[in-house]
């Protein structure tokens, strides 16, 4: 028996866009993700990325905003540059650019996202976010779901 596929999740995925821009993203079509890190709450957090999952791109120093929305395309698998085994990527699609960029004062502000982990802690790189946090963020860079028509 087959195991039913999970809901799709919802994930907020922060870089230093001096390390890595997601414009990358954008001009390649489809990359290998590898910014998570080592850190065990990080690892963690991406054993739960699913294909399918939608992410809010983020970009830390100097911008502090949500730049982009993506898919995942591939499960986490061992970073093959890795000896070690021991750090995960994901492989990312490009979906859009968003046409309004969420600064974090912003989301800081709206009382909606009060919740975010990210918002107390801005060192992580990999967030879960509910369906409600991920339709906010959206609203406020102008995405709105109209009826009949899910969100991205």
């Amino acid at each position: 028996m087959t195991q039913p596929t999970p809901k799709p999740r919802r994930w907020l995925l922060a870089v230093d866009p001096r390390v890595y821009h997601w414009d990358t993203l954008f001009v390649k079509g489809k990359e290998m993700w590898r910014h998570a890190g080592h850190k065990p709450d990080a690892l963690r957090q991406l054993k739960q990325v699913h294909q399918g999952d939608r992410v809010l791109c983020y970009h830390g120093k100097a911008e502090h905003s949500v730049y982009a929305l993506a898919e995942v395309s591939r499960d986490p698998y061992p970073d093959p540059q890795d000896p070690e085994s021991k750090k995960l990527v994901m492989d990312l699609r490009a979906l859009e650019r968003l046409p309004r960029q969420v600064k974090l004062t912003e989301m800081r502000d709206n009382r909606l996202l009060r919740k975010v982990k990210f918002l107390k802690n801005t060192r992580l790189t990999i967030c879960p976010l509910t369906d409600e946090e991920y339709a906010e963020i959206l609203r406020v860079a102008g995405i709105v779901a109209s009826p009949g028509i899910p969100l991205p």
